[in-house]
């Protein structure tokens, strides 16, 4: 095993634009692309490494050879259990995405892993995290529900179609790291870039797509009923996380399905040898990575996965400072 990077996977929903093309330096073309899917084990996509004797595989394939290589050895039993569904099991976990919101998303709620494997086909659970790139002035994120919004009160907004008042929104800025706990209303606004890691689920229940129709005269289809039984009430608004500063970098979010890490870098960073796997995405600068057969550093916005299987290995700073996203399980 060796570090590996893998072709990024673009999605062109209606509210995409050409920032990930145009500030970001990914190949989307001439149309607008929503997203970048920088690294997936899922139904619906599967990435493909880019680089040495492994390139063409899939994530899905090097994993289906070697688990414990990729994933870790108590990662990779863990994920080969009886108590997960056989069409999630030994699946990686994460799914790291970039996205441009040149318009508001839908306000929309991700089911819990419980409610994820009642699903036809069964899907994960899908608990987030959203690190702001760039926020253009008055651009709105809007996470969680008002205090004091129950089930009764947002049925009967809904019903007379005045979801967005029910919701909590605040403007972030860049640097700014938002917790999206599976059963959390919320929607990105316009005029954010946005970082995103993910449980590696494709399941969104839409409540409120802000009179949208699609290219038909349409309306998109909403999931008010799935939505409002996946949602959790107690939960009132969120804001932005505060860091915690901690061995040499800041731990932005801990929780039990991923640990998020900012690091500032103006020499050598050496992570791993202990048997995790660790995604690597930069947001500024560029590095070095030991071990990468590309050739090439590590520019603004590219990723690598560090497999559990790797001694240690060294990320140095290119030209100065950069900082870079740490992603671990």
């Amino acid at each position: 095993m060796y570090p590996l990077r893998f072709k990024p996977i673009f999605q062109r929903y209606l509210w995409g634009g050409y920032r990930l093309r145009d500030v970001l330096g990914k190949d989307t073309g001439d149309q607008a692309a929503a997203e970048s899917w920088e690294l997936v084990d899922h139904k619906d996509a599967q990435s493909e490494i880019l680089y040495g004797e492994l390139a063409g595989k899939t994530l899905r394939q090097i994993i289906a050879s070697n688990p414990e290589a990729v994933l870790g050895r108590a990662l990779a039993s863990e994920l080969a259990s009886d108590s997960v569904p056989e069409s999630l099991r030994s699946r990686f976990p994460l799914l790291l995405k970039f996205l441009d919101a040149s318009r508001d998303l839908s306000i929309q709620v991700h089911p819990d892993d419980e409610m994820g494997q009642t699903l036809s086909p069964p899907d994960l659970g899908k608990t987030e995290a959203w690190y702001v790139l760039e926020a253009q002035p008055g651009a709105k994120i809007y996470a969680g529900l008002k205090d004091g919004v129950d089930e009764a009160s947002f049925r009967a907004a809904a019903d007379a179609g005045a979801t967005p008042e029910m919701m909590h929104s605040f403007e972030p800025k860049a640097g700014d790291c938002v917790f999206i706990k599976a059963g959390t209303l919320h929607a990105i606004g316009a005029g954010l870039l946005i970082a995103e890691i993910q449980q590696a689920s494709n399941t969104t229940f839409r409540i409120d797509d802000w009179g949208r129709v699609d290219a038909d005269g349409n309306p998109r289809q909403l999931h008010l009923q799935q939505g409002i039984a996946a949602t959790d009430f107690s939960r009132g608004p969120v804001s932005a996380c505060v860091a915690q500063q901690q061995d040499g970098c800041e731990t932005l979010i801990a929780c039990d399905k991923f640990t998020f890490r900012r690091h500032t870098c103006g020499g050598t960073v050496t992570l791993g040898g202990d048997g995790k796997f660790r995604i690597v995405t930069v947001i500024s600068g560029s590095l070095d990575v030991q071990g990468d057969p590309s050739g090439k550093s590590l520019a603004r916005a590219q990723t690598v996965l560090l497999p559990a299987a790797l001694d240690a290995t060294d990320l140095t700073a290119v030209d100065g400072e950069a900082e870079f996203l740490e992603i671990l399980v």
